[in-house]
C-alpha cells in the first residue's frame, strides 16, 4: 500500500478544511549523472508540509499585487523509492505516462524530474528576469505545472533536479564567469560541456531563482546536482579565476551555506548528488566534494554509488561493477558510519581539533541516517544489469540499516521486475 497515494487524498480533504583513493576521482571518468546526452538525444530530515496561500484576482486598496495561487506540496515519504525522468520525457505525453503508470503500478512512490538537465537549459517556463533568458529550446515541459499537480493527485512526490555548476548555456551567456582556459577563453570538458565557476557568486542567485521558481510551481524537493568542481578534461589547462587558489571543498561549502540560508527558511526541502567514493575517501576527490561538509546543508544526501563508476581494484574488486550487492553495501556501511560518528579527521570551518589527538580529530554533531538515500544503477555499463543486479542494490541498501532509494536509468526504462507491487 503506498503510504503517499493515500495521504494526498487526506491533504486534499484538510486543505478544504484550512481556514486562511588519493586525490583523482573515478578511473572511468564518468560525470556525476551518466547518460544525460544519450537521453536528450534519444528523446529530442525535515518532512516537508502541505502550504497554501490565499488567490485574488483583484489588487486591495493599496494596489498590492495579487497574492500567488494555491499551490499543494505533499510531505516526503518515508522511505522514499524514486525513479528519475529526464526533462525530455517529462516533455513527451506518452513517455511520460509509462513512468508515471511503473509508479502507480510498484512500491515507488516519487519521482524525480529534470528543472535543469546537462545542457543547461530549464525544463519550464518562467517570466523571472533572473532566469527567462535560459529556458531550453529542445527539451521540457511547458505545461510542467500541470503535470506536477496530476503528480500529486496520484500521491506521488515529486522532486526537482537542479543541475548546477556544468552549465554550458549559462557561460555562453556568461563566459566570464565560467571556468577558464590558462590563457583565456572558456574551458570544456572531454564531452566539449563547460562549467561555471564555483565561487561566482552572482551565478549563485541564479540558483536560488530557480530554486523559488520550481517550489512555486509545486516541485517538492529540489535536488542540486553537479555540485563540484569539473573532473574530466585538460586539467593541466584549466582556471579558476571567481575561486582562486582556495580550496575547492571550502568554495562549495561557501555555496551548501549559501543555498541553506535562502531556501532552508522558506520551508523548502532540499537534497544532494554526491559521488558515491565521497563515503570512502576522506579527501575532496579535486572536485571539492567531502562528505562531512555536504550533510549538514542539506536534508538529504544522495551518494551515487553506481558499481560501475568505481575503478578497479577497489576494495580489493577487480571489477566493482560485478560486485553491486558489496559495493552498494561497503559504500553506505562507511556513510552511516560517518554519520553518526561524534569526530571526524576532516577539517571542520570554526571548530577547534581536539586535544592530543593523532591525526587530529575534530569534534561533530551525529546526524540522523534516514538523511541518506543512494542513487542505484539501472543501466547497462560495463555489464548486464537485470532484476539480479538492481534487486541486489536495494538489498545493500536495507542492509546497511538505510530504507530510502532511487533509481538511475538515462533511458528512463526502469527493471521492473526489480521493484515490488504496490
Amino acid at each position: 500500500m503506498k503510504r503517499s497515494k493515500r495521504s494526498g487524498k487526506l491533504t486534499a480533504i484538510l486543505a478544504v478544511c484550512v481556514v486562511a583513493l588519493g586525490t583523482t576521482v573515478y578511473a572511468t571518468g564518468w560525470a556525476d549523472t551518466l547518460g544525460e546526452s544519450f537521453a536528450a538525444a534519444t528523446f529530442a530530515l525535515s518532512p516537508n508540509t502541505v502550504s497554501f496561500s490565499r488567490s485574488a484576482t483583484t489588487t486591495d486598496s493599496n494596489s498590492n499585487p495579487p497574492e500567488k495561487p494555491v499551490v499543494k506540496h505533499l510531505p516526503t515519504p518515508v522511505p522514499l523509492k524514486a525513479i528519475y525522468m529526464t526533462q525530455c520525457v517529462a516533455g513527451t505525453p506518452t513517455f511520460r505516462e509509462s513512468v508515471v503508470k511503473l509508479i502507480d503500478d510498484t512500491e515507488l512512490n516519487a519521482v524525480v524530474i529534470d528543472i535543469r538537465d546537462y545542457s543547461g537549459g530549464i525544463a519550464f517556463p518562467t517570466d523571472d528576469p533572473l532566469l527567462k533568458d535560459m529556458i531550453s529550446d529542445t527539451c521540457g515541459a511547458r505545461d510542467m505545472k500541470a503535470f506536477v499537480e496530476r503528480l500529486h493527485e496520484k500521491g506521488i512526490y515529486v522532486i526537482g533536479r537542479i543541475t548546477v555548476f556544468q552549465n554550458p548555456y549559462y557561460t555562453k551567456l556568461h563566459p566570464e564567469e565560467a571556468v577558464q582556459k590558462k590563457g583565456g577563453g572558456v574551458w570544456k570538458d572531454r564531452k566539449g560541456l563547460a562549467f561555471v565557476d564555483v565561487g561566482s557568486k552572482p551565478y549563485w542567485e541564479t540558483v536560488v531563482a530557480l530554486g523559488k521558481a520550481s517550489y512555486e510551481i509545486g516541485f517538492d524537493e529540489l535536488n542540486f546536482d553537479y555540485i563540484r568542481f569539473p573532473s574530466d578534461g585538460p586539467m593541466n589547462d584549466i582556471a579558476f579565476i571567481w575561486s582562486g587558489n582556495r580550496k575547492k571543498q571550502d568554495v562549495l561549502e561557501d555555496f551548501f551555506r549559501y543555498l541553506h540560508e535562502k531556501l532552508h527558511p522558506l520551508g523548502i526541502v532540499t537534497s544532494a548528488d554526491i559521488f558515491g567514493m565521497t563515503t570512502t575517501n576522506v579527501n575532496d576527490l579535486n572536485i571539492g566534494q567531502v562528505l562531512e561538509k555536504v550533510s549538514p546543508y542539506f536534508d538529504y544526501v544522495a551518494p551515487m554509488v553506481y558499481p560501475s563508476h568505481y575503478p578497479p581494484q577497489f576494495n580489493g574488486w577487480a571489477d566493482p561493477n560485478a560486485h553491486p550487492y558489496d559495493v552498494v553495501k561497503y559504500s553506505m556501511d562507511q556513510a552511516v558510519r560517518r554519520f553518526l560518528a561524534t569526530t571526524t579527521v576532516v577539517v571542520l570551518n570554526g571548530v577547534e581539533p581536539l586535544a592530543s589527538t593523532t591525526p587530529p580529530l575534530y569534534p561533530k554533531k551525529p546526524w540522523n541516517v534516514e538523511k541518506l538515500r543512494p542513487w542505484l544503477q539501472d543501466f547497462d555499463y560495463g555489464g548486464n544489469y537485470d532484476i539480479a543486479e538492481v534487486k541486489a542494490q536495494i538489498t545493500a541498501v536495507y542492509d546497511a540499516g538505510l530504507t530510502s532509494w532511487m533509481l538511475w536509468a538515462p533511458s528512463n526504462r526502469y527493471t521492473k521486475g526489480a521493484l515490488l507491487p504496490e
